[in-house]
């Protein structure tokens, strides 16, 4: 039997995830030239093993294998192990994910996927306990079995190998086509009723545990009740976003949200804690906070968002990846209460109190006399304002769950978009402060020599070719920051990483858009990326910001290409729409577009201000704006406005108003009674 050393070759890695394998038994390689030619060498199958550093049945399979001397000697007998952070290569997570969902019918993480040296996969699965129980063999067997049919059968295997990666290639070339003018209604009206069937009438939510949050579905849901105003769209958008709220997923003391529930009622989570759920639950918040004017929901948006500007956010610039859901060995233990422990912080009789509102009981909600923290009544929320805070710095002494600190762009560009929206919409110049940091810092510091955008950075060092999903949503995100802080640089960066797309990424005979670009290395199968898995759908954010930009900067070649996506997406979006959110977001941007709004600043500042404050508070979707304050002169101009910008001038005193609809602008209206008139006026038309 071989001995692994110390150390292994992930030692040298960034990655979190990596380095928390850096020193098992398996002789790891990280995913690249080194471990493909040692398959290649040896002659020998590959095992790829696929997670991440928040992920809890990750690190239950490697306490239980990865770390048993026994179970390590027969990967490294006969295999070569790769190993692979997801959130470094989702290209490599989608597609063996895909693989193992067509061979067993499901996937999830740990994946565990055995491949040929030519990296094609022949056999796989996830979590498997390192000896048979509960019906499940054990992964001992596995690989057992695995290396006798290798050595036994290898043609078979061969075999199957490519008949398995013949169907993935299929898979990827399948084309698809429809009109989305005459039939993206329908489409629309379909996810409606599709996420209608699924509602829980009494919890909210979609579907049966695990529940998760489905923000792009509550933000459509909430968009046909403004279009329609079908009242049971709202109703369902708002039961959800309450009972999220008040449930065990939401962190009662600490901000933000948990990666989903394992109940039906939201109480009970699987704790890890995602940015790219934080960035997204926010902006479902403030759309609904937008829609009916319902203060709860902007206190939500805050609190989530100052969970991430408090524990998420990395010193040098940029947000960080994830939290664990294990501390001190249990998942959710920094998180959970016993009625003791909360007696020791408040006192018997505030304890009393608090318990009731917030379901602290003496055998726990939980297990063992556990509690998680819900919220089953409605009331005392301010008055317990003092108690949480209290119990939040008693949490603090507790051993905090693993933070996995490398940025990601396409995670950070979400995180921006959130920010510098509810910077606008709540009037807190500090989100949309935090974003330009975090903008600026993905801009410094992820480029590559050759002045590429790539995906990951930690410690010092970037990596990784960026994805589609980097460059869409860091483009979305400059755009929100413009369209917040009016920086007219942001435009100029969001349509370079556009024109980035176009050339990379799209596919410019059936439409659509490829997750990786054509020169990325060692890809088995080149993807598109149409549906939404744990992120949006690197495809539906895409068409968005190309719709957007193409809006506002005058090119027909961003609203050609999305509009050639979103006609390659419509079998998806008819056959997948609980998948398809983010596309269908884009769809509905793409059939109801809000006209422009191009705002000219005047000496007034009172007036001005306010006049753009009621601009951002309002809710109408898909509206664009621009503003240029004329008695500012040296500010600088991008060329990418030049079109919405010419021939405006001011007209009278007070701010100028342009309310235009593809570059035809209505006559202007001047000062702050007038432009608050038209505004109503725009808004009224396009409900």
């Amino acid at each position: 039997m071989r001995s692994c050393p110390v150390a292994n070759r992930l030692a040298g890695q960034t990655s979190p995830y990596l380095l928390e394998h850096a020193e098992n038994p398996v002789d790891w390689y990280p995913w690249g030239p080194e471990a493909w030619g040692a398959a290649q060498a040896l002659d020998r199958p590959i095992f790829l093993s696929i997670g991440y550093s928040a992920c809890h049945w990750c690190h239950v399979m490697a306490r239980e294998s990865f770390e048993d001397p026994e179970i390590a000697g027969l990967i490294n007998e006969g295999f070569v192990a790769i190993k692979v952070d997801r959130e470094e290569h989702p290209e490599l997570d989608q597609l063996y994910m895909e693989a193992v969902q067509m061979l067993v019918g499901q996937g999830g993480w740990p994946l565990s996927v055995f491949l040929t040296p030519g990296l094609e996969p022949f056999f796989g699965g996830t979590y498997w306990p390192p000896r048979a129980r509960g019906g499940m063999p054990g992964f001992g067997q596995v690989l057992g079995a695995v290396a006798g049919a290798w050595r036994a059968r290898r043609g078979e295997v061969v075999d199957r190998a490519r008949t398995l990666t013949e169907r993935l290639r299929q898979s990827a070339a399948s084309v698809g086509s429809g009109d989305v003018d005459r039939g993206g209604k329908t489409l629309l009206e379909g996810a409606a009723s599709s996420l209608a069937r699924a509602f829980d009438r009494q919890y909210g939510g979609f579907g049966p545990a695990p529940k998760f949050p489905h923000p792009a579905g509550l933000c459509l849901l909430i968009r046909r009740w403004h279009r329609t105003g079908e009242a049971s769209c709202l109703e369902m958008a708002e039961l959800t976003l309450r009972k999220m709220a008040a449930g065990g997923i939401r962190d009662h003391l600490g901000g933000g949200f948990h990666r989903y529930s394992t109940d039906a009622r939201w109480l009970v989570p699987h704790f890890e804690k995602m940015l790219y759920d934080n960035a997204l639950l926010a902006g479902s918040y403030l759309e609904a906070y937008q829609a009916t004017g319902q203060e709860e929901y902007a206190e939500v948006v805050r609190q989530t968002l100052d969970y991430l500007l408090s524990d998420m956010t990395h010193p040098a610039g940029g947000f960080c990846s994830s939290e664990d859901a294990d501390s001190e060995g249990h998942e959710g233990r920094f998180y959970r209460w016993t009625l003791d422990e909360v007696r020791d912080v408040l006192g018997r009789e505030a304890a009393e109190v608090f318990g009731y509102v917030y379901d602290v009981t003496g055998p726990g909600n939980f297990e063992h006399g556990q509690n998680i923290l819900h919220r089953d009544l409605d009331l005392l929320r301010a008055e317990l304002a003092g108690a949480r805070q209290q119990l939040l710095a008693a949490r603090s002494k507790r051993v905090r769950p693993r933070r996995d600190d490398k940025v990601l762009v396409g995670w950070n560009g979400l995180a921006i978009e959130a920010m510098a929206r509810a910077g606008a919409v709540l009037g807190e110049p500090r989100y949309a402060d935090a974003a330009a940091r975090a903008a600026r810092f993905l801009l410094d510091n992820l480029r590559g020599h050759d002045g590429r955008l790539l995906h990951c950075w930690r410690a010092g060092r970037a990596s990784v070719y960026a994805l589609l999903d980097d460059y869409a949503a860091l483009a979305a995100g400059l755009l929100a920051l413009h369209q917040t802080r009016f920086e007219e640089c942001w435009i100029d960066e969001a349509v370079r990483l556009a024109d980035e797309i176009l050339a990379r990424f799209a596919d410019p005979v059936d439409g659509g858009f490829y997750l990786a670009a054509a020169d990325h290395p060692a890809l088995l199968v080149r993807q598109k990326d149409v549906l939404d898995r744990s992120t949006p759908s690197g495809g539906g954010l895409a068409a968005a910001v190309l719709l957007r930009l193409g809006r506002l900067c005058a090119r027909d070649d961003f609203l050609g290409a999305a509009e050639r996506a979103l006609r390659a997406a419509v079998p998806w979006m008819e056959q997948y729409p609980l998948a398809s959110g983010q596309m269908l977001l884009a769809l509905d941007a793409y059939l109801h577009p809000a006209p422009e709004v191009v705002l000219l600043g005047s000496e007034d500042r009172a007036s001005t201000a306010e006049v753009l404050g009621r601009v951002h508070r309002r809710y109408l979707p898909n509206q664009l704006v621009a503003f240029r304050d004329l008695t500012r002169p040296n500010g600088y101009c991008s060329p990418a406005l030049a079109g919405l910008f010419r021939d405006k001038a001011p007209v009278g005193a007070g701010p100028t108003l342009y309310v235009c609809d593809h570059f035809a602008c209505q006559a202007p209206v001047s000062g702050t009674q007038a432009a608050l008139a038209a505004l109503a006026a725009q808004q009224c038309r396009t409900a």
